[in-house]
């Protein structure tokens, strides 16, 4: 045991002794959740910006539709005639318009509201809201025109009182939370690539130590190889999980970003997930022969893996193949637990996900207790 700790103290000391190291391994996760902000960040627009052309006069009801639109939160509108509306649309000055054609107000009247129209460059993005809400309203008055078809004094005198209804309607904005879940969810896919990139660059210094032949010497001592590579594990572990609470510590308290999760619940599934990260890496170390064949294996199977298990980009944006390869990945059911964390579903509803890592780590671990135990040639670095 006390070789073991001796062991551990030395490879701390070895792998912090240069500042690049604490640039990867702790700068690295930091500069993620910058990353994830600056995607995100700027995903919450401001006001909308309309644009407003009347065409049917200035008749009662098309005034009303449009101070109701004016009094909608989070738009602005712009009286404007037909070239500029085109021409400040197609510049980005206008995120769309709305034009009351003549005839208007007639329609409404009758009962069939027409002679309407919402234009914009930037498709249904930018005009669902304005145009469900106006719906909302020209539905409630068509209403009245269906009842008085034939009674104009009627439609007014209801129209009049409905204009002037005692009933209050009270709104509240809420925080959109949704873009500080994309960021968490982003930056928890670039902190897993980091947690498998740091797992096997720990892993490659036993490679390291065999080529300089200290790993001989040192077996020449009491020391045994199990306890070199298990003060290789305990050192990984302790590295990672400093990267994974001052990632979560950093983006929760020092950028003010809600994961929506738990921190416990997060904790504790990365720090699964960490157990996963240190049996690849001891994987990919049982099959290499040197630190070139580890770091050429490295390239070629996180990166890859990371990306196609959407540690990069939304899953959603994902075609169904790539889908249905990233099942496979233990990445894909990292993400999958955070992301079913976010919508609200209790750790202990996961148990398939938590049970799906804990077996890609013992699998990983146990094929590469395998292979280290028929890898006893020792000679190739003599």
């Amino acid at each position: 045991m006390n070789n073991m700790l001796w062991i551990a103290r030395r490879l701390v000391r070895s792998t912090f002794r240069k500042r690049s190291s604490w640039i990867v391994y702790f700068g690295l996760p930091i500069a993620a959740v910058l990353l994830s902000m600056l995607i995100y960040g700027s995903a919450s627009g401001g006001s909308l910006r309309v644009g407003v052309l009347n065409q049917d006069g200035d008749k009662t009801l098309t005034q009303d539709a449009i101070q109701f639109v004016e009094g909608l939160n989070n738009v602005k509108i712009a009286m404007t005639d037909e070239a500029s509306m085109n021409k400040d649309i197609a510049s980005g000055k206008l995120d769309s318009g709305l034009i009351f054609e003549d005839g208007f107000a007639d329609s409404v009247r009758d009962g069939q509201p027409a002679h309407l129209r919402l234009v914009s460059a930037k498709g249904a993005e930018v005009t669902a809201y304005v145009k469900a809400l106006l719906d909302g309203y020209l539905v409630n008055v068509a209403a009245i025109g269906q009842a008085t078809k034939s009674d104009p004094d009627a439609f007014d005198a209801i129209y009049a009182d409905y204009r002037t209804s005692s009933f209050k309607l009270d709104a509240e904005s809420l925080q959109d939370t949704a873009k500080y879940k994309d960021m968490t969810y982003q930056t928890i896919g670039f902190l897993l690539m980091f947690l498998l990139t740091s797992a096997v660059n720990m892993s490659g210094l036993i490679l390291k130590e065999r080529e300089d032949r200290t790993f001989l010497r040192l077996l020449s001592s009491p020391l045994s190889a199990r306890a070199f590579v298990l003060a290789n594990v305990l050192v990984t572990f302790l590295i990672q999980v400093l990267q994974i609470v001052i990632t979560l510590l950093v983006l929760k308290y020092a950028f003010g970003i809600d994961s929506g999760v738990p921190f416990g619940d997060l904790l504790g599934t990365l720090l699964l997930f960490s157990l996963v990260a240190i049996g690849l890496a001891l994987l990919l170390t049982a099959f290499s022969k040197n630190s070139r064949g580890a770091s050429a294996l490295q390239t070629l199977i996180i990166t890859p893996t990371c990306l196609l298990a959407g540690c990069f980009f939304p899953p959603e944006i994902m075609p169904d193949t790539v889908k249905k390869i990233s099942s496979f990945l233990p990445q894909h059911w990292l993400l999958d637990t955070l992301t079913k964390l976010q919508d609200g579903q209790a750790l202990g509803s996961l148990g398939l996900n938590l049970a799906i890592l804990v077996a890609f780590a013992a699998v990983f671990t146990l094929v590469a207790i395998y292979r280290f135990n028929r890898n006893n040639d020792v000679k190739q670095f003599i």
